[in-house]
């Protein structure tokens, strides 16, 4: 019988290994783009986001602040509360409550 891979979460991941995981994420993205895989490339782009968002310091963003969308333009998203690496609040001032892995949150300063 053939050994099944276990996957490891990405908060279990060091640094190096998720750039290597965002790069081979990446390549496998770029691929499925040019084979009009579109269903595929979107997978892997959201698994590129959320990996790239531990890559980055929870506490660098702050509840109450507003944060431009990346991919988004011109849609901003004010933080609530942050639950992992996961931003709680809400887009253009809606009252709908959305989360957006913080790497897709750009500092508008």
């Amino acid at each position: 019988m053939g050994e099944r891979r276990v996957e490891r979460r990405y908060s279990e991941h060091t640094p190096e290994e998720l750039r290597a995981e965002i790069a081979s994420l990446t390549e496998k993205a770029r691929k499925a783009e040019q084979m009009g895989i579109v269903n595929e490339a979107a997978v892997l782009e959201r698994k590129i986001t959320l990996a790239k968002a531990y890559l980055l310091n929870p506490d660098d963003f702050k509840s109450e602040e507003t944060y431009e969308l990346e991919g988004d333009p011109g849609s901003f998203f004010t933080i609530s509360y942050l639950n992992g690496r996961f931003a709680w609040g809400y887009r253009n001032q809606n009252e709908k409550l959305e989360a957006f892995p913080i790497s897709m949150l750009i500092n508008k300063k």
